[in-house]
């Protein structure tokens, strides 16, 4: 049997005069485009035997953000299991950041099937800062605990 993948992560938050609010990123590329809800993740990414996840965490949100990731005491929120099966561990850390900063990573593909195009898209095409409800409403199934967990640190 193989190894799940992993994928580490940061989630950003900040309190504001409306409350908490966290850092979600919309996926980017064609799958997503036109999607909302189930469509927006922490910023995170794989990782291979070697690398511990908090190095990934913090190396893959500044390949996403194209932003160095921000210091700060980090709050392990654990792992979850999405349902394509990879492990997801992420930490939040509060800092805050302008979204119009980003200069996202990309990735290429074949798009559209089969037409022999590779195309290049960025890995996150937008990032925002959502109140828990609202990104409630977007993020990945799987990782609404991770809003669930911070809340319990930050209420």
């Amino acid at each position: 049997m193989t190894e799940p993948k992993r994928s580490a992560g940061l989630l950003l938050f900040r309190h504001t005069d409306r409350g908490v609010e966290v850092l979600l990123g919309h996926m980017g590329g064609p799958f997503f485009a036109k999607k909302d809800a189930g469509a927006w993740s922490v910023p995170k990414g794989e990782y291979e035997p070697g690398e511990t996840a908090w190095e990934a965490a913090r190396r893959e949100f500044q390949e996403e953000l194209g932003l160095p990731a921000p210091d700060g005491e980090a709050i392990a929120l654990g792992e979850v299991r999405q349902s394509n099966g990879k492990i997801v561990t992420v930490w939040a850390v509060e800092a805050d950041l302008d979204p119009a900063a980003m200069e996202p990573g990309t990735f290429t593909m074949e798009w559209p099937p089969r037409s022999g195009r590779i195309q290049e898209f960025p890995e996150l095409d937008r990032v925002a800062w959502l109140a828990p409800g609202r990104a409630r409403e977007v993020i990945v199934t799987a990782q609404a605990a991770f809003l669930d967990r911070l809340a319990e640190h930050t209420d």
